[in-house]
């Protein structure tokens, strides 16, 4: 059995309270930094969640907007796709 092809994919998570009211207060460095760690953490518990340890890399963490980007198979894209936290999943598009 042939291991998929890992691509980079955008998350997008449904809206968040903690999230809005975070964001709403980053202005000050502090906030930033809250906002942050924030979400950073909440991605990576979903991750965990949801995929197996060592099977994913996630590449960022999207402040301006509640989502990541991580490296993943298009069978763990379907699974992110079904979590109900989740809103959207979209595969990189490159353009040349």
């Amino acid at each position: 059995m042939a291991k998929q092809q890992q691509e980079v994919y955008f998350v997008f998570m449904n809206f968040d309270p903690v999230y809005e009211r975070l964001r709403a207060e980053r202005s000050s460095k502090e906030g930033s930094a809250t906002l942050d760690a924030y979400l950073s953490h909440k991605h990576d518990k979903l991750l965990a969640k949801l995929l197996q340890p060592d099977s994913y890399r996630k590449r960022s963490s999207l402040a301006i907007v509640d989502g990541f980007a991580v490296e993943i198979t298009e069978d763990q894209a379907s699974v992110l796709r079904s979590a109900k936290e989740v809103r959207v999943v979209e595969k990189n598009q490159e353009l040349a």
